[in-house]
């Protein structure tokens, strides 16, 4: 905050940072060629200062300039705790208690919760699928997930609150759920 108040005019970066669907930081490197950020300390760096703004679009707060974020599913991508017993974001952060468990066209599961949005990283699924198989008896081994999302909301028990099922199309969930999947600079100012 003390440098956006010493440097107010810095230009923001649009184009050049990446959160792929699993979690990872990718920069680009080359024009439209992103390479993953292996360096611990960055990643870090970025996860502390990972934001949004007011009209949804998510960025990465460098000292006084801001990097917008291009989202390749969602803001957040969660992974199961290592005790099981919730998510945790790519960040870091707990996700806290999730309201709503989403299915989308694409056949990929979303979680929506005290933090925000994320997708469900894809190693985690068969595990999750189990947790919810074994306190839904309704789902027997959980092939029904996706039929039941599409009936429209119904709930299920998840690491011990009731969460609500839903399909979503995955191309409706920026505007539903109020994030900018890529953001761009307003018209007139530099895309840097």
């Amino acid at each position: 905050a003390r440098a956006m108040r010493r440097w107010p005019n810095v230009p923001k970066v649009f184009g050049w940072l990446r959160l792929d669907r699993r979690g990872q930081w990718l920069v680009n490197s080359q024009e439209g060629v992103f390479e993953r950020i292996g360096n611990a300390a960055v990643t870090e760096f970025i996860n502390r200062n990972y934001a949004a703004d007011d009209a949804g679009c998510w960025y990465f707060q460098n000292g006084p300039q801001r990097v917008f974020v291009t989202l390749d599913y969602a803001p957040y991508v969660y992974r199961l705790s290592d005790d099981g017993a919730g998510f945790v974001a790519h960040t870091g952060a707990a996700a806290g208690v999730i309201h709503t468990l989403i299915h989308d066209d694409r056949g990929t599961l979303l979680a929506d919760g005290e933090l925000g949005l994320g997708v469900i990283l894809d190693r985690d699924l068969p595990a999750l699928v189990d947790h919810l198989a074994a306190n839904n008896p309704v789902l027997g081994d959980g092939e029904i997930l996706p039929e039941l999302a599409e009936r429209g909301r119904h709930q299920l028990s998840m690491f011990g609150n009731l969460t609500h099922l839903i399909a979503v199309a995955q191309s409706d969930l920026p505007a539903r759920y109020g994030f900018v999947a890529e953001p761009r600079p307003p018209v007139g100012e530099p895309d840097c």
